[in-house]
């Protein structure tokens, strides 16, 4: 699949399915700028978000040259020392966007601790993030290339782990209304999947009409592409930078 088509399909980006900005309402990463101190709600979401997007800092790490064992020890340093410190002045200086804030806050850690030092110091005993949850396939997409850049891998990682988390809520929705099969059946229709049935096929098997399959994935993709938002907005500050960090992200899907 090319990301030109992944894009359009899933955002929206050139096709009539948006219907408008989302309705902004406070999310996680808001939540962390406003409060800035230790309240519970603020520390709450600052964990969540840490345990979401662990990935992009983990391949950063490791496109550095860092071994397997050492990387996760660092990642989990640095997330230890993000919820300690709680040092929110890099923010303004990346314009409230989470992806920048914590690329930069990283490579201050990296630059200015000793690692190892901090590896023991911190990594030992704290699983502040799901680092299990790393498949082995993962394990080796994520090992050193000469193609990507450290700082071209986190970005990637950023986009990807995005559109998991829409995929997740979109099947979390279907499952809740009972429609698991449809779900399974739709998400093979996007153009990332090879070998995809036909909208006959579908049909046959769910025993629907293929017009009604036709409604249903336009429904399918509609709403991915309204999640896809709210997941963004989760990482900016305010509602004027959604649309750019969407932008950004097809900029990386397509580089």
């Amino acid at each position: 699949m090319s990301a030109d088509d992944q894009v359009t399909s899933l955002t929206g980006v050139g096709g009539s399915a948006h219907n408008g900005p989302i309705a902004f309402t406070t999310t996680n990463w808001s939540v962390v700028l406003e409060a800035q101190g230790q309240s519970p709600a603020a520390q709450e979401a600052l964990e969540k978000l840490c345990r979401t997007y662990w990935r992009p800092v983990y391949s950063f790490i490791r496109r550095e040259g860092t071994g397997p064992e050492e990387a996760e020890d660092l990642t989990q340093s640095f997330f230890a020392l993000l919820l300690e410190r709680r040092d929110l002045d890099a923010v303004r200086k990346e314009k409230g966007r989470l992806r920048s804030y914590l690329l930069t806050s990283l490579k201050h850690f990296l630059a200015s601790e000793q690692r190892r030092a901090m590896a023991i110091k911190r990594g030992k005993g704290q699983r502040l993030v799901p680092l299990e949850e790393l498949s082995a396939k993962e394990r080796i997409e994520m090992e050193p290339a000469d193609h990507l850049s450290a700082d071209r891998l986190y970005e990637r990682r950023w986009a990807s782990t995005l559109m998991e988390q829409v995929l997740r809520r979109l099947k979390d929705e279907y499952c809740t209304a009972g429609n698991a099969a449809l779900f399974d059946w739709l998400k093979q229709l996007l153009p990332d999947e090879p070998g995809a049935p036909s909208r006959a096929e579908i049909a046959a098997r769910l025993g629907m009409t293929e017009n009604a399959v036709r409604q249903a994935l336009y429904r399918f993709r509609h709403r991915y592409q309204v999640l896809l938002r709210e997941e963004i907005s989760h990482t900016v500050a305010v509602a004027s930078d959604i649309e750019d960090e969407l932008r950004h992200l097809i900029a990386v899907l397509r580089a």
